[in-house]
């Protein structure tokens, strides 16, 4: 199955969408939401009404699977769930007044901030993928 970027964003008026990146499929999907978590909703929902409406229309519906990627104010909304920004300050090593200024969209991260992130939060995870419990 073909594997296509759903870039996540938050746009200037704090509302969230999805929309996938790539040329080369038949159809386009998008979602919004004023949560990333809703507009990542809205994206799923949307991509299972176009697979039926090709369906009705008796023609071939490519399925793809999709590989997100967040701006840094998605990512922290998104994964709020799961990290505090105090959490996240102590992964990363971000100021955690920096990370707030992120999820509000007042400031934007570097290239390297961001690089520094997803380092830290992919060590993060692969070392939570080494936990047993006795």
């Amino acid at each position: 199955m073909k594997k296509v970027k759903a870039i996540i964003e938050r746009a200037g008026d704090g509302n969230y969408s999805v929309y996938m990146d790539a040329d080369e499929i038949s159809y386009l999907i998008t979602g919004t939401g004023k949560t990333a978590e809703k507009a990542i909703e809205s994206f799923k929902e949307n991509y299972e009404d176009m697979k039926r409406y090709y369906a009705e229309e008796g023609k071939e519906f490519e399925e793809v699977e999709f590989e997100y990627e967040y701006d840094m104010a998605s990512f922290l909304s998104y994964f709020s769930k799961a990290f505090s920004l105090a959490g996240l300050s102590r992964i990363t090593g971000i100021n955690q007044g920096q990370l707030s200024h992120y999820v509000t969209g007042h400031r934007v991260p570097s290239a390297r901030t961001k690089e520094k992130m997803q380092q830290s939060i992919h060590a993060f995870a692969a070392d939570l993928s080494q936990v047993s419990f006795i």
